[in-house]
């Protein structure tokens, strides 16, 4: 089930918010500052590899929270290649990424990736699936994902539309307790069956 999904979104968010510090640090234009994750999640954040999220049109609390989280280590910070562009090859992770980075420059490409649009991934789900999902997040997800998860204004990511093996991975590393939770979402994961997960994750992967 795991893929190499957290580890590409540790590696590519760390080239924006991170190792494009030592490219260009402080610099004036949040393009040439985020430049380098675009060869991981495509152009204005809009990811055409599965396993790597699309960020364009996260909310900027969203990321700046997720960046924090891989600061204290509730997010984990695996050792990864990067997979393509001007840095494939060399190894770094979120951590060590975060920790060079001052808050302007974190804010910067915050702001520069939520002004863009979230593209939604075109790939195969399954309908019946999608149906049950549908019911199960409007009884468990709705109060903190509304409008089937699409809307950045609750500064929870972006679920609806996002690529459905990251989704996978981010279940998983809820449920074996890799990825903290926020109280209020801890109780509803841990009502949630493995049938359960699979019925969101193709609900969310319908919404396109």
């Amino acid at each position: 089930m795991r893929s190499n999904a957290t580890k590409l979104l540790s590696l590519c968010l760390g080239v924006v918010l991170g190792a494009a510090v030592t490219i260009e640090a402080g610099a004036a234009d949040p393009k040439t500052l985020v430049a380098p994750c675009e060869d991981c999640h495509g152009k204005d954040g809009a990811s055409q590899e599965p396993g790597i999220p699309t960020i364009g049109g996260y909310s900027a609390v969203y990321i700046t929270d997720s960046l924090a989280a891989y600061l204290d280590k509730s997010r984990p910070c695996e050792d990864v290649k990067y997979p393509a562009g001007e840095h494939k090859g060399d190894t770094t992770n979120m951590c060590k990424s975060a920790e060079g980075l001052t808050e302007a420059e974190a804010e910067q490409a915050a702001e520069y990736f939520a002004g863009k649009p979230f593209v939604p991934a075109k790939q195969d789900f399954d309908a019946e699936l999608a149906k049950v999902g549908k019911g199960i997040h409007a009884l468990k997800c709705k109060k903190c994902h509304e409008d089937g998860g699409s809307s950045p204004d609750d500064d929870a990511g972006i679920l609806a539309g996002q690529w459905m093996p990251y989704l996978e991975d981010q279940f998983e590393e809820y449920t074996e307790g890799k990825r903290l939770m926020t109280e209020k979402m801890q109780p509803k994961m841990e009502e949630l069956s493995a049938d359960d997960i699979r019925a969101l994750i193709n609900y969310y992967g319908s919404l396109q």
